[in-house]
């Protein structure tokens, strides 16, 4: 009884009854056998009368066959007889055999019992392996659920974003497309000014009203225009930018970012805007799609001659884009930098006074030509003196400077190059410089012959500018003051926003910070960082690394390590000499917690930004790249690698002319030092994650107060 009651908990308890009902049988049916074999043994009898076993008798076996014919019958065997002569052997031996199975008895149930307990331990885990696998697929259901929504609301989002692109790019293309049929005659000038402003006013519905019109030719698309006869109230303000860079086409420094930026700002918010820009040869237009060659000449006085222009258009992100290409002058932008040449002054001189030239061709009115540093600057008074009584009457000129160190200083008589008179410009108040002042001064020019001037800069305020960057020309900028700005840069929050970053694994805003942690965690696994999320990271993203800054970041790093941080870089140098210096300091540490990345990745640049809780910057006026403001966003602090003079000078905050962005950097950030943040963030973490969230929250994009201050600069400009 004991083995049955074993066998039968085992196939009650057992969750693989099948497989082990199977071999129990087989045990039961062989251990019943064996039982049996000492009662009912075929060489044993029963006595009647007392019930003991007496052995049988051998009796001789018939066979049950077929005969030849088939016929079935009994017949006698030849002799074949079984008997048994050792009978009593065989007893002894069947004796012995189940003597040694009941011996065995207990072995057998203790090995039966061992399998029982075998057999539930491994059902126990694998009920909870299953367990974690129907967690895990309930997990991943709720993720696909998750994404099929979040795709749903991004197609919904691209949708929209389509639809108003293509109403800006029509725009733009049939803007184009009348400079084309004004430069070959088709339509005139007045009747082109009055087909612009029924575009302008009908913008919204472009989209609608025109397709196809790259395969339309103008004499169809003209008749087109003219029976497009909706109406409605004009708004914004036509902007032609007149520039030597614009990113992503050709970009060298600030000024591509800015003038790309800017544009896209001022058109999303109901304003026309466009770029005139010079033919660089490393510009192949042909390849690029959407831009058409124009076969119609403009003609640009230089040097005392006339000279022919090739004119492209196309569109870039809803901008409509012109490129002037010299003819005779070829060589002016056929090189292998765009500045640096001894004859940049002629280079750009041309490009300008063509510029304009092709804006009286093409019979355009805007209402604010927006000319950039020294490069257009003598668009001012080449407008003034010359082509404001050439139907540019109601336009007006505004003026943006990135920095007064480059100014381009030359002999007066240079200026006649252009068809400007030397001796009426050659004046105090007007382009001769006021130190060398046997030179004219170009920049100068711009900042005197504009309606307004725009300083770019997230940080200086404009007494700062005007007493302390002027690079000579404070009494210039004081006479101008009142028509002189500050502007902050911005960044493209469509790139560089946490909440929509395609780069990131998994997004995160002010108001849900959860991602940031994931985030955190996919960094430190890309760098093969060690520890748990609590540690703190330092990242830096450097565009370019000089010896004095090598000489801080490598203070910095030593401390961030010292404070049990872990430190990241990325950037590189163009000079040799300094990547070698960098290499070094690397092999040097050989630290688990420091990793370089010696060459920029966009997106490794987002996933630094996105899982750092601080970002090391080399100065808080990164025209180029942002850093600062991008890392506001992505809520890591911008902490400066050292704090230089503006920096200390908490007056600054209270100087005339500062912008929004330049009072918050200052006041939240800027006196912070990398130990200070690292003590706050281990001391105060309530507090730091609160200034976090404060900063996440802040709009520091091209559409914010970049915007606000060029548009409000546009309007009172209008008005004069």
């Amino acid at each position: 009884m004991k083995g049955e009651i074993s066998l039968t908990r085992l196939e009650a308890s057992s969750p693989s009854r099948t497989l082990f009902r199977v071999e129990l049988e087989v045990a039961r049916a062989l251990m019943e056998a064996l039982a049996n074999a000492a009662v009912s043994s075929p060489f044993f009898q029963i006595n009647p009368s007392n019930g003991s076993r007496l052995p049988l008798k051998a009796r001789t076996l018939r066979c049950f066959r077929k005969d030849e014919n088939g016929t079935s019958s009994f017949t006698e065997p030849s002799q074949m007889e079984l008997e048994v002569h050792n009978t009593d052997t065989i007893q002894e031996s069947i004796v012995s055999t189940i003597g040694g199975l009941e011996t065995n008895h207990d072995d057998i149930w203790k090995l039966f019992n061992d399998a029982q307990r075998n057999i539930l331990h491994l059902n126990k885990q694998r009920l909870m392996a299953l367990g974690e696998l129907s967690k895990t697929q309930r997990e991943k259901q709720l993720l696909l659920d998750r994404i099929e929504h979040l795709e749903a609301q991004n197609q919904s989002v691209v949708k929209g974003s389509a639809v108003k692109t293509d109403n800006q790019s029509v725009c733009c293309e049939l803007l184009l497309r009348m400079d084309s049929m004004v430069l070959s005659g088709l339509i005139g000038t007045e009747e082109a000014s009055d087909l612009r402003r029924m575009v302008m006013e009908n913008k919204v519905s472009l989209g609608d009203a025109f397709c196809n019109i790259q395969q339309k030719g103008d004499t169809e698309l003209l008749t087109e225009l003219r029976h497009f006869s909706d109406k409605s109230k004009r708004i914004g303000f036509h902007i032609v930018h007149i520039c030597t860079e614009m990113a992503p086409i050709v970009s060298v420094g600030s000024l591509a970012s800015y003038v790309t930026g800017i544009s896209c700002a001022l058109q999303r918010k109901g304003n026309l805007v466009e770029v005139i820009l010079p033919k660089y040869s490393s510009l192949d237009l042909e390849e690029v799609q959407g831009f058409r060659k124009v076969e119609a000449e403009v003609r640009s006085y230089f040097g005392g001659r006339w000279h022919g222009n090739r004119i492209w258009t196309g569109v870039i992100y809803g901008i409509g884009v012109t490129f002037i290409e010299p003819l005779y002058h070829s060589s002016f932008f056929n090189r292998d930098k765009i500045y640096g040449y001894s004859d940049d002054f002629e280079r750009f001189t041309y490009f300008s006074r063509a510029s304009l030239d092709y804006l009286v061709k093409s019979g355009k009115q805007p209402d604010v030509l927006h000319i950039h540093n020294w490069e257009t600057a003598i668009i001012g008074p080449l407008f003034w003196d010359i082509f404001v009584n050439q139907g540019l009457g109601s336009t007006r000129i505004l003026f943006t400077c990135h920095g007064f160190n480059s100014q381009c200083l030359e002999k007066p008589d240079t200026l006649a190059l252009c068809g400007l008179d030397p001796s009426r410009l050659h004046r105090p108040d007007r382009l001769q410089d006021n130190i060398k002042t046997h030179l004219v001064n170009i920049l100068k020019g711009g900042i005197v012959y504009s309606n307004k001037v725009v300083v770019a800069s997230s940080i200086h305020s404009k007494d700062r500018i005007i007493r302390n960057l002027s690079h000579g020309l404070e009494s210039t900028l004081a006479i101008h003051k009142e028509k002189l700005l500050v502007s902050p840069y911005g960044f493209d929050d469509t790139i560089w926003d946490p909440s929509k970053d395609k780069f990131l694994p998994a997004k995160y805003s002010a108001d849900d910070m959860k991602g940031k942690s994931v985030c955190k965690i996919a960094l430190k696994q890309r760098l093969g960082f060690s520890g748990d999320t609590s540690s703190v990271i330092v990242g830096c993203i450097y565009s370019q690394v000089s010896d004095v800054d090598l000489e801080n970041l490598k203070a910095a790093v030593l401390l961030a390590m010292r404070k049990g941080a872990q430190f990241v870089f990325m950037g590189a140098s163009k000079t040799p000499s300094v990547n070698a210096e960098l290499e070094s300091f690397q092999e040097e540490l050989k630290d688990e917690n420091v990793r370089f990345v010696n060459k920029y990745n966009e997106g490794v640049a987002h996933l630094v930004l996105a899982g750092s809780d601080i970002i090391l910057c080399q100065s808080f006026h990164d025209p180029v790249q942002q850093v600062p403001l991008k890392a506001i966003k992505y809520g890591a602090a911008p902490v400066a690698i050292t704090l230089n003079d503006y920096t200390l000078r908490h007056s600054e905050n209270h100087d005339f002319g500062s912008t929004n962005v330049s009072l918050y950097l200052l006041s939240t950030f800027a006196n912070m030092s990398l130990s200070q943040a690292l003590d706050q963030i281990k001391n105060d973490p309530t507090r730091w994650n609160l200034k976090i969230k404060d900063a996440m929250l802040k709009d520091f994009s091209w559409d914010a107060e970049c915007h606000d201050i060029h548009s409000e600069a546009y309007a009172s400009i209008k008005n004069l």
